[in-house]
């Protein structure tokens, strides 16, 4: 295969890099949804509120948010290293990615949850509200079902977008396919770990993606 060999590749070390990467995601995924679940939900309430004290926390959180949202998440790593060693007691490995993974993410999903949440049919809370149900009512019971569809597809957007930034961490010795990738495939040029590396994780991304379409097909449906 032009002077490829994978006769060479530890694929011993490749599937501990594969269960690294499995773990980074597992971790960061629960934190990234409870965090950014609630986050979304307060950003969705306070966006529409005529409160002036309420609407101009929502300004601030809201500038917060998208700041996150846009620093590079490889400089969002870099800056989080003392962060995540005092958090984690290490800032490398599966464990030290973890924090810088969630803030990096967080923001993001809460800006699709909260994005979910405002194509909520209005009529649908308008009756809510005219049957006297209070707001924590409307958020369990009529928002967040009639939003499912579209949560579980920002849930599979940003289990997506964490399989990227997990590759990313490989730079500051994450762990995972991406550190394997970088470690043997750039510096010590053997191409065919980046190969193999980058093919699992685009098969990752692909069953990612098909499990969360039809997740959203199921509840579609309904």
């Amino acid at each position: 295969m032009g002077g490829l060999n994978f006769n060479e590749i530890n694929w011993e070390e490749m599937l501990d890099a594969g269960i690294a990467t499995l773990r980074m995601l597992a971790y960061s995924g629960i934190y990234t949804i409870i965090l950014g679940l609630p986050l979304g939900i307060v950003l969705y309430l306070w966006g529409r509120s005529n409160n002036f004290l309420i609407r101009s926390i929502y300004s601030v959180l809201s500038f917060v948010v998208n700041i996150l949202r846009s620093v590079p998440f490889i400089i969002l790593m870099v800056a989080l290293i003392p962060l995540s060693k005092s958090i984690m007691g290490t800032s490398i490995g599966v464990l030290g990615t973890i924090p810088a993974l969630v803030i990096g993410a967080a923001p993001f999903f809460a800006r699709l949850v909260e994005t979910a949440l405002r194509e909520v049919d209005r009529g649908v809370i308008e009756a809510a509200q005219g049957m006297g149900a209070s707001t924590g009512q409307i958020v369990w019971r009529v928002l967040l079902p009639e939003a499912r569809p579209g949560l579980l597809a920002g849930v599979t957007i940003t289990i997506v977008t964490l399989v990227s930034y997990t590759a990313m961490s490989g730079m500051i010795g994450g762990g995972g396919l991406g550190d394997l990738a970088i470690r043997y495939g750039y510096y010590r040029y053997q191409k065919e770990v980046m190969i193999i590396a980058v093919a699992l994780m685009v098969i990752l991304v692909q069953l990612l993606q098909m499990a969360g379409d039809r997740l959203v097909q199921h509840f579609t449906r309904k």
